[in-house]
């Protein structure tokens, strides 16, 4: 009976009130897709760090079966992954893209590096690893473009006996393992850190979103409710009406939601983190995971709709007649202030999920005090007002602060995430390289030999270049003048000069610091993509329910004569005053959380970004509030009140 009644109610709402439902479905839809892509990074790092641990090796307790090493060659400033591999008994399982266990004197490249190595010339890269005998598959590469290198040795070649650099970035000494399981790099935890404390940030403005879903056209859903209540429905018979329309609603959001996600993810796939795209399946989540999101959404939208309905069921009589809620406590404020405070505490937590917490709760916070300034600003507003439209938006933020916040509390969630991440986006590596030179450590009482074995062989490749010593370090500088090219062909013609070490240049050595600003600044700009997305539609979507809501009101007001264009202001006002406060507010709130990470000082890159994002927010805010303008001269051309 009441889910017949139910879908009575949704079907004979009329043209606009199906506009209404139309509008919940579209914010359900966005905030799945977008939390299923939040969901999605995680998995997909963690599917990085799985299929690169066996390149991580765990030295063996007992039953040693191999020796492994890890080292980084480079060729037009692209890193190489270099595994050196030696069996030590026979049957040894194969590693991961492999067939088999490589035999001495055998390499094996990724389909990048053999495509690569047979488009350049052979003495800048192919004559570096020669007759290669196949080419690894998926499973033993991080990302689809990713060079790697397996090189097979004999248990007692030098490679895989003599020591190499102490630096873990660079490479990984000569280990015996009893299997290739391997473990997660620390880069690849580095990553996962990164990729949650991303994560919060764009899944808690997804569930406010999500939850505010359940409460557009809420007015004209009250006042129905109200009105069943006041002809005899029971508060048992409203709870179930409301939870079944909203999850019905949300359900079908959170479908089409999970489709579009699905369709958007080879477009995911090219976003370059860690040098490289996506393996497609890395970005699916798993079908547990999939299927919780899909029933986790209607539950929060059907719990959010809940959650208001205690006016409807305790008082109805109030909400027909339109009377204005309790004030909201300060209370709200100060859970905020609270959280603040605790934050430069939490912060200095080495746990990334002690920070990611945090974070979750200053938002929450954030998103909890937001109605109670808003209510303020209404005051304010009211009182100062020297005409009509700023009069009619101060008493309509006083009279719903919780709707105006709606509308504004994307982009002011937005500029929590912009002040967060605004001032902390990286430059790169400023330091001059200087002329170009390579430089390999030679072992303890061979630096003479190695700088006269070097000097031959640049020769002999017809490399021009100026070799000496410095120290233990074999120095060849290649003049100001060598291209990417000579380089090239001076690595290929150094390559093996001492085994297991590898020639780099400044910029080589910095490669993987430069790799990884270069990451946080993508990841900076996908994360407050998201971020924008979601406050752009929730301020298009909330601006047109708003009217949706209101549209007696708009009516009543034009039979007593106001101005369209007086409508029109003052929508705008009680949009715009909010915002300006609440969006500065949030942004402030978000530097000062951002403050315990910052280091160096802040870099023009982010004062570019906090700046882009303050202008492009006002903008979207702007531009969704104008899209709905024709919505409201529709709802106004006849302005005589009908029954809902």
């Amino acid at each position: 009976m009441n889910l017949d009644l139910t879908w009575r109610l949704l079907k004979g709402g009329g043209r606009r009130g199906l506009l209404g439902t139309w509008l919940t479905l579209g914010a359900v839809t966005v905030s799945t897709a977008l939390l299923l892509f939040a969901l999605a990074a995680n998995f997909a790092f963690d599917a990085r760090a799985d299929r690169g641990a066996w390149r991580n090796p765990v030295p063996a307790k007992d039953g040693a079966v191999a020796i492994e090493a890890l080292r980084f060659d480079y060729v037009r400033d692209q890193a190489i992954t270099v595994v050196d591999l030696a069996a030590l008994k026979d049957g040894v399982p194969a590693p991961p893209g492999l067939p088999r266990f490589p035999e001495p004197g055998e390499v094996w490249l990724s389909p990048a590096l053999a495509e690569l190595a047979g488009r350049l010339p052979a003495d800048q890269l192919a004559k570096r690893y020669p007759n290669p005998a196949g080419v690894l598959g998926d499973t033993g590469l991080v990302h689809p473009d990713e060079l790697v290198a397996v090189v097979g040795h004999k248990p007692d070649a030098p490679e895989m006996i003599d020591s190499r650099s102490d630096d873990w970035i660079i490479a990984k000494p000569p280990t015996k393992v009893s299997s290739l399981a391997g473990t997660p790099s620390e880069d690849a935890g580095a990553y996962k850190s990164l990729a949650l404390v991303a994560s919060v940030l764009m899944v808690v403005p997804l569930l406010v979103f999500g939850g505010a879903a359940a409460r557009l056209t809420v007015a004209r859903r009250d006042q129905r409710l109200a009105t069943l209540r006041l002809v005899g429905a029971t508060p048992g018979q409203v709870v179930t009406m409301t939870v079944a329309e909203a999850v019905i609603m949300a359900l079908a959001g959170a479908l089409a939601g999970a489709v579009v996600f699905a369709l958007a993810v080879p477009l995911l796939a090219g976003i370059e983190i860690q040098g490289g795209p996506w393996f497609a399946g890395d970005l699916f989540p798993s079908v547990p995971a999939l299927a919780a999101v899909v029933v986790a959404v209607p539950l929060l939208v059907g719990l959010s709709a809940v959650a208001g309905l205690q006016r409807v069921v305790v008082s109805p009589l109030g909400v027909a007649k339109r009377q204005t809620p309790p004030a909201m406590r300060f209370v709200r404020v100060l859970a905020l202030l609270a959280v603040l405070a605790a934050f430069s505490v939490l912060s200095k937590n080495s746990s990334v999920v002690v920070v990611a917490v945090a974070l979750g709760l200053a938002f929450l916070c954030l998103n909890l005090a937001g109605p109670w300034v808003v209510g303020v600003i209404g005051r304010i507003t009211a009182r100062s007002a020297r005409g009509p439209a700023r009069l009619l938006a101060g008493r309509r933020l006083v009279d719903d602060p919780r709707s105006a916040w709606r509308t504004v509390s994307g982009v002011a969630l937005t500029g929590f995430v912009a002040g967060f991440l605004g001032l902390l986006s990286p430059a790169t590596f400023t330091g001059d390289a200087g002329p170009a030179q390579l430089g390999v450590t030679a072992p303890a009482g061979q630096v003479a030999k190695v700088t006269e074995q070097a000097r031959e062989r640049l020769a002999a490749a017809k490399v021009t270049a100026t070799v000496r010593r410095s120290e233990n370090v074999v120095v060849a500088a290649l003049g100001s003048s060598a291209d990417a090219a000579t380089i090239d062909r001076a690595r290929t013609a150094l390559a093996g000069l001492v085994p297991g070490r590898t020639p780099t240049t400044a910029a080589d050595d910095q490669g993987f610091g430069i790799q990884l600003l270069a990451d946080v600044r993508v990841g900076t700009i996908v994360v407050l993509s998201v971020s924008f997305l979601v406050a752009i539609a929730s301020a298009g979507i909330t601006a047109a329910s708003s009217i949706l809501d209101r549209r007696q009101t708009y009516g009543l007001l034009r039979l007593a004569g106001t101005p369209l264009e007086v409508l029109d202001r003052a929508r705008r006002a009680e949009t715009l005053i909010p915002l300006a406060v609440m969006g500065g507010g949030a942004i402030l709130v978000g530097v000062f959380c951002g403050l315990p990470f910052m280091i160096g000082g802040v870099s023009a890159v982010g004062l570019i970004t906090l700046v882009t994002c303050v202008v492009v927010g006002f903008a979207g805010v702007i531009g969704a509030g104008a899209l709905s303008r024709p919505l409201l001269r529709s709802v106004t051309a006849d302005p005589a009140p009908r029954p809902d």
